[in-house]
């Protein structure tokens, strides 16, 4: 039995051997022969990833492996060697009920400063989002307030509960209008059920200060509660942002929301919490699906002590960034200043087409964020993803500094 949990352990990790190599985070030797072999054999499969064009659900398991995969913000690198152990172990409560959870909540609020009442558990942020959204909107007839283009989950599940979302531009720099989210909550102040602060801000990256947060805080009603989406806080290097969980503590009505699916590599795995008053996390809790798994939680408590690997990602993913997008200016594209593990490129065409040119390379960009539909979106991945990236830019969208020198030349 324990032969077959270590050979097992062995394939669960190979795959992350290689992209571990670029963080400089150490393995057991074991790991690394296996993460050589399936690194290797992951080369040889780019060209299979051409037939794979259509929708996900029919790309078999060696096109998706062959893809770069840079469409859903996520860590490249997988969990490191102490989160893969902690879950490794909670297999053995893959058959209980009343397992040992490493307290979880416990661990999360004590990481935060706040006690275990203000923290809401969930198979994801993704899953808290909705539960904000059954909480302060269904049954109400109440609306969200928050910008456009943002993470627009939070809108569908209003449209799908029957509610409605107020949508504000973005100004011209792609920062949230904060004036505006104040004048509209004001101007439909019986309708409001929350507002949504996706901070970074999915897609365009940017940030919202600690001083625009305090102006929203202190210029709306004081009881409409603000949600505020910090899923891409760990990449932040913007001096003007603050977390938001310290207004937790002064009793604010604000939702803060984590996930584990970016700095920590648990996307697939499934953990996000929320931190809040107690009495909205009261609200909320019935709506949970109490669905978070044994084998997560026990890789959450790991993941929050780990702190040297995930500054090795963050440091890894800002380099690649910042390099990935001087390149695209060098190539006289401007591209949004980004705080998360992503950025935006104008590309100055239409984006969906790109989007599929991309596919047919190999590589996974993000998807069209109306109305910004000449904007790409890009993940960070590791670096050889970053390499295929750069070429496929090349190959499929012309470089305007060659097309103006182009036209300067014909003149």
């Amino acid at each position: 039995m324990d032969e077959r949990h270590a050979v097992s352990r062995r394939r669960f990790v190979g795959g992350v051997a290689t992209a571990m190599g670029a963080l400089g985070l150490k393995p057991s030797v074991d790991l690394w022969a296996q993460g050589g072999a399936q690194g290797g054999a992951q080369g040889g499969q780019g060209a299979s990833a051409d037939s794979a064009r259509t929708r996900r659900g029919r790309t078999t398991p060696e096109e998706y492996d062959a893809f770069a995969k840079l469409a859903n913000n996520e860590n490249p690198y997988g969990p490191p060697d102490s989160v893969l152990e902690a879950m490794t172990k909670a297999f053995k409560y893959a058959n209980r009920y009343g397992y040992p959870d490493g307290n979880i909540t416990e661990e999360i609020a004590k990481h935060h400063g706040v006690k275990s009442e203000n923290i809401l558990l969930g198979a994801g942020s993704g899953e808290i989002l909705d539960v904000v959204g059954l909480t302060f909107l269904e049954g109400a007839n109440k609306k969200v307030v928050g910008v456009e283009p943002s993470y627009s989950q939070v809108y569908q599940q209003a449209t799908s509960i029957k509610a409605a979302a107020i949508t504000i531009p973005l100004l011209q720099d792609y920062r949230q209008d904060i004036p505006a989210m104040i004048r509209a909550t004001k101007t439909h102040y019986r309708d409001v059920g929350f507002i949504y602060l996706c901070n970074p801000n999915n897609p365009t990256g940017r940030t919202v200060s600690k001083k625009e947060v305090k102006q929203l805080l202190d210029g709306i009603p004081e009881d409409i509660p603000v949600l505020i989406d910090e899923a891409y806080h760990h990449f932040v290097e913007d001096r003007d942002y603050a977390t938001s969980i310290p207004y937790v503590l002064e009793e604010r009505p604000v939702i803060v929301t984590r996930t584990f699916s970016k700095i920590s590599a648990l996307a697939g795995m499934r953990l996000g919490y929320a931190v809040a008053p107690r009495e909205l996390i009261q609200r909320m809790r019935p709506h949970v699906t109490g669905t978070v798994n044994a084998v997560v939680k026990w890789g959450g408590v790991a993941a929050l002590k780990d702190v040297e690997s995930q500054t090795k990602v963050r440091r890894v993913t800002l380099e690649l960034r910042k390099k990935t997008t001087s390149e695209l200016q060098g190539l006289g594209f401007s591209v949004i200043p980004s705080e998360a593990n992503f950025f935006m490129v104008h590309i100055r065409r239409p984006v969906q087409p790109v989007i599929e040119e991309f596919r047919k390379k190999g590589v996974l960009v993000g998807r069209p964020f109306p109305p910004m539909l000449e904007h790409l979106r890009v993940s960070v991945g590791s670096p050889d993803e970053m390499d295929r990236f750069s070429k496929a830019f090349k190959e499929i969208v012309p470089s305007t500094k060659a097309s103006t020198e182009s036209a300067k030349h014909h003149h």
